[in-house]
């Protein structure tokens, strides 16, 4: 069964929408089969993702509302080599509707039950507030990956979300847990940016990625040209810190599964 990964922060700017489409290309690239789903109403992942958001049969309104089966949803040529549930501005009414209906806060997870098992990794990009949106895809995901600047309300923020995550796991999602805090925007000259970094590491351990996104220019430029940034500029430090971030999610995943094996046969 595939893994599904909320990319989720009450705060906005903090890089969200960048790490979910840079990650999942990074993904896509390793011969994993990936899909984004696009909860932002902004549409911003749709659009970096080389789909235009205004011309849409289907996007995640009518997968949450008007439960279109998830095959006619998907949207399979995007520029990332990922399949992709689109989001616009629709999204947005998808939440005021989903507030008359029987058992909203799982529609997402129902919705994806009969594709999880096609998919190595489902990416699920969250607004950046808590609404029934969010709720919907805490509920429907195993994990939350969680993208910070190294700033100081940012690490505020974090304590908040943290407590958040863990009142949802008590009433919507008992598996749900922390997949991993991921530092971005980093300018390893600024003394805070370093201080932040360092509180991280000692409050969160190794839940805090040790690859860290760099402040870089073509992250930034390759949304406006529909593209992730490994395929705008796969030589930039933002396409390879993508990358190693792929690669050390992977390895993680290895080990938990070997560490699971020894415990099975020990038992």
């Amino acid at each position: 069964m595939g893994k599904v990964i909320a990319i989720a922060n009450q705060k906005g700017g903090v890089g969200k929408t960048t790490t979910c489409v840079n990650l999942a290309a990074s993904m896509a690239a390793t011969k994993r089969k990936v899909l984004v789903i696009d909860l932002d109403p902004q549409g911003n992942a749709t659009m970096a993702s080389g789909i235009d958001k205004y011309q849409l049969a289907n996007t995640a309104y009518e997968l949450l509302v008007d439960q279109v089966p998830i095959d006619q949803v998907i949207e399979r040529e995007t520029s990332g080599g990922y399949d992709l549930i689109a989001g616009n501005g629709d999204v947005t009414a998808a939440e005021i509707k989903l507030m008359e209906v029987f058992a909203r806060e799982t529609r997402l997870r129902t919705a994806l039950a009969p594709v999880r098992d096609y998919y190595d990794y489902i990416f699920i990009d969250c607004p950046p507030s808590l609404n029934l949106l969010t709720v919907n895809a805490m509920s429907a995901a195993d994990s939350v990956l969680v993208p910070m600047q190294c700033e100081y309300f940012a690490l505020e923020g974090l304590t908040a979300l943290v407590d958040t995550i863990s009142k949802l796991a008590a009433v919507v999602n008992a598996d749900l847990k922390i997949e991993g805090i991921l530092r971005t925007m980093y300018d390893h000259r600024n003394r805070l940016s370093n201080d932040v970094s360092d509180q991280l590491k000692s409050h969160f351990g190794d839940k805090v990625y040790r690859t860290v996104i760099p402040r870089n220019v073509r992250l930034a430029e390759a949304p406006s040209f529909g593209q992730p940034a490994m395929y705008y500029d796969k030589s930039s430090l933002g396409a390879k810190a993508y990358l190693a971030l792929a690669g050390e999610i992977l390895r993680r995943e290895e080990l938990a599964v070997d560490s699971k094996e020894s415990s099975e046969l020990i038992i």
